[in-house]
């Protein structure tokens, strides 16, 4: 894909994006707008034969292209023309339809937006936000340019890389960036805290992630914010710099993608700033608007930062997905990898439970831990699970998530903690324990203890991993004066536990694990235990 200078803002002529796959133009016309506003951006929405980013001579206009100021949303029309209404601060963006790509940034950022904002962003800043825009372009015009898009396809998801110096950029570039490279997966996603506070340090990451190869999307976080501004619409000031507007969709492949901004900031009813999980009007507006472009056989995949059960007013957001069939959602936020299926206990009123994943974070326990062999800290998440990112395969309206610890094998999928020792006659007070990373209720794990013995069933139990609290018991009492100890841990959605068989001869044996993931793929593990007289 062609790829301007770096930079947010957009020229005169924009970079666009694609015709809703599957459509009928008849349909397209009972929603473009026929009137004209008193205040309106026009455009086009063009295909861009020579991928330089300038509607040339000769390169037609696309019909039915979605066409966004955040709120609205209307279709091109025959020559590809759009009009929208706007005030002295609007985002407009093209989302993105099957089978076309828009322009990316140098540094991989798709560049699929142009932002209106006259004065530009307030200059008291910590962080700058966008520069003045001037007055609006006589035509803001987004390009396309045709690709090939699978059925099947991968996707990257990184939850809160959250860097809150230099060094943790380049923690980021050596222990999960350098294995991605030469990837399949069709594009990567940011979910949220993609700084920790420092957000000078947005482009050195960007570049970093660049290297990858792929179009990067980005979602706002709770600690991407401008936390000089009392509202919420002045918090993203810097993220609309780089990355544009907070909340956006897209088409890949068979399915629709909707990127949520849920994190609402202000000063709250104790006068202080701060975050709480959220959606304001005009989201909502756009999410229903979006949604009544997109047909029920599609997969819909909502991506945000706050998970879904802790949005105070999510039951707008169900409402508006809970009557399609195939709907699935994804944060980060916690520090934790976990499967929730939410039900009638959260309000949902679906025909079946909605699948949210909370995902696995890049800085598992905010890049804590003793330092390894190459000076990165383990930094083990607080559900005993290993740093990393997940690899979602998306087929159809079915998907399957592949968790994948920084530089670990791929197969590196569970961890088994058992005493290394036991006296014969303590055998049946001791337990073993495994955590399976990407388990949830729907897995099945056992244990046998020699190739001849019935397998065991393990229950699946909520409470801390022990190896995580071993773990951190023994680091803090290595090193008390440490202001880089691992957080305290919380109870594991992902853990197994049975007791060791009572009669065990004494000598070494072979503890054989077997367990499914939430996708019923199985994964084996083994650990040796002594008995001892």
């Amino acid at each position: 894909m062609n790829k301007p200078p770096s930079g947010s803002q957009l020229s005169t002529k924009l970079p666009s994006t694609a015709i809703m796959a599957g459509m009928k133009t008849a349909f397209f016309a009972t929603l473009v707008l026929s009137s004209p506003f008193a205040t309106a951006a026009t455009g086009v929405v063009f295909h861009d034969l020579n991928a330089n980013g300038v509607r040339d001579k000769g390169e037609p206009g696309l019909p039915g292209v979605p066409v966004s100021n955040q709120k609205e949303i209307v279709l091109t029309n025959a020559e590809g023309n759009w009009e929208l209404p706007h005030d002295e601060d609007t985002i407009f963006f093209v989302i993105k339809p099957q089978g076309w790509a828009t322009q990316l940034k140098e540094d991989n950022t798709p560049l699929f937006y142009y932002i209106h904002k006259p004065a530009g962003s307030p200059a008291k800043l910590r962080y700058p936000g966008v520069k003045p825009t001037g007055s609006l372009p006589a035509s803001i015009d987004f390009a396309l340019t045709k690709q090939e898009e699978p059925h099947k396809f991968k996707a990257i998801f990184f939850g809160d890389p959250q860097p809150s110096n230099i060094e943790q950029v380049d923690h980021i570039a050596h222990d999960v960036i350098a294995e991605l490279i030469g990837t399949d997966a069709k594009f990567g996603v940011t979910l949220g805290d993609i700084m920790f506070d420092r957000l000078d340090l947005f482009d050195a990451s960007n570049a970093n992630l660049a290297l990858v190869g792929i179009p990067w999307y980005n979602v706002v976080g709770n600690h991407d914010l401008n936390f000089d501004s009392n509202t919420d619409e002045g918090s993203d000031e810097t993220f609309h710099r780089y990355f544009g507007p907070n909340y956006y969709s897209f088409d890949y492949g068979p399915t629709h993608f909707i990127v949520l901004d849920d994190v609402s900031w202000g000063i709250k009813g104790n006068g202080k700033r701060s975050y709480t999980g959220g959606l304001d009007a005009d989201q909502i507006a756009f999410v229903k608007n979006d949604l009544a472009l997109v047909p029920e056989n599609k997969l819909i995949m909502l991506m945000m930062h706050i998970p879904l059960t802790n949005v105070g007013n999510r039951q707008e957001l169900y409402r508006l997905i809970e009557k399609r069939p195939y709907t699935l959602s994804i944060s980060g936020h916690t520090h934790w990898h976990a499967h929730h299926y939410i039900g009638e206990e959260d309000g949902w009123q679906g025909a079946e439970p909605h699948h949210h994943i909370i995902n696995v974070t890049v800085s598992g326990s905010w890049w804590k831990g003793n330092k390894d062999e190459v000076g990165i800290p383990h930094t083990t998440m607080r559900d005993g699970a290993p740093n990393g990112y997940s690899i979602i395969t998306f087929d159809g309206t079915s998907h399957t998530l592949d968790f994948k610890a920084a530089r670990q094998p791929a197969d590196y999928q569970l961890s088994i903690h058992a005493p290394s020792s036991v006296k014969a006659g303590d055998i049946g007070k001791h337990s073993v324990y495994v955590n399976v990373f990407n388990g949830s209720k729907k897995s099945v794990v056992k244990m046998r203890l020699a190739k001849t013995a019935e397998w065991i069933p393990m229950a699946k139990t909520l409470e801390a991993d022990p190896h995580y609290v071993e773990t951190r018991e023994r680091e803090i009492k290595a090193n008390p004066e440490s202001k880089r100890h691992l957080s305290g841990p919380i109870k594991s959605d992902h853990l197994w536990k049975a007791n060791l068989p009572a009669k065990l001869k004494t000598g070494s044996h072979l503890i054989e694990i077997e367990a499914t993931d939430t996708y019923g793929r199985p994964h084996t593990g083994k650990r040796i235990i002594r008995v001892e007289e």
